[in-house]
């Protein structure tokens, strides 16, 4: 279908995503270019993406940062429209890219909310919507940023706001936000602690108190039902878990070496 303005390139990362990756790539099937970079699956997730694209890279885990920015050193076009595994593109999102005149844009990349998908419901509130990401941007302009595992695009010039959502089928079950949330608590303490922050008493006591108010009174997840009671408790707690992490690391109370954890390599929260 493509685009008659500038092409678009699409980047993925992949990590074990057989479950999700061909409806990923059929949401964006009207790129000029799709490149999908796998950190070395042991399921059937290339075997699916090269159904959509020979632009298909095994490489070895790079980090959440490193492993973005390989996958948009690897495109062809100037605009790139990045997305994790677990996203769809949403037909009216899709419309929205398409009829944008990149060609003479005064934007340097576009952010857009990201609407997630958690027991068997749209959340449309509890701080996760609208959940506003750069996803199509300049690759020329912008470079990729952040801290692990909250790798982002980072843009020096003018961004806008797109209207139409991308899909976020966010996590399987309880079990899976649970262990998603602790790998993820493991990471950020790690960065936090690389780079000399540290933590105070107040980050692990009263930091997950105002966590769960805000989400589930200030932005309504109350409205969201046991869906937003369960996201209000969860990322409270997960906030209690990266910052008392963070105390453990700084005055070394493991009593074991414990190895750094590798997160999630594909889709992200």
């Amino acid at each position: 279908m493509g685009n008659e303005g500038p092409k678009i390139s699409v980047t993925v990362r992949t990590f074990n995503e057989e479950a999700n990756i061909r409806e990923c790539l059929e949401s964006v099937s009207w790129a000029d270019e799709i490149v999908v970079v796998d950190s070395q699956s042991t399921d059937t997730t290339v075997s699916i993406a090269r159904e959509f694209t020979d632009k298909v890279v095994i490489q070895p885990w790079l980090g959440h940062i490193g492993q973005s920015q390989f996958a948009t050193d690897r495109t062809a076009n100037l605009w790139v429209l990045h997305m994790d595994a677990d996203e769809r593109v949403s037909p009216g999102l899709r419309d929205e890219i398409l009829g944008l005149d990149l060609g003479d844009s005064p934007y340097d990349a576009y952010e857009m909310p990201r609407r997630h998908f958690f027991m068997q419901q749209w959340i449309n509130h509890s701080a996760w919507y609208p959940d506003y990401k750069i996803r199509l941007f300049r690759k020329d302009l912008c470079r990729w940023g952040g801290y692990a595992p909250h790798d982002e695009v980072k843009v020096k010039g003018r961004k806008k706001k797109l209207e139409n959502d991308i899909l976020h089928y966010i996590y399987r079950d309880i079990a899976h936000f649970a262990a998603t949330k602790n790998s993820y608590s493991s990471l950020t303490a790690a960065d936090h602690f690389k780079n000399n922050r540290r933590a105070r008493i107040i980050d692990f006591t009263l930091r997950p108190l105002y966590a769960f108010l805000y989400r589930y009174f200030v932005r309504l997840g109350i409205a969201d039902g046991i869906a937003g009671f369960t996201i209000s408790v969860m990322e409270s707690h997960a906030v209690f878990m990266k910052y008392i992490k963070l105390y453990e690391l700084e005055n070394r109370l493991q009593r074991f070496s414990i190895p750094t954890a590798k997160g999630r390599r594909g889709g992200k929260s």
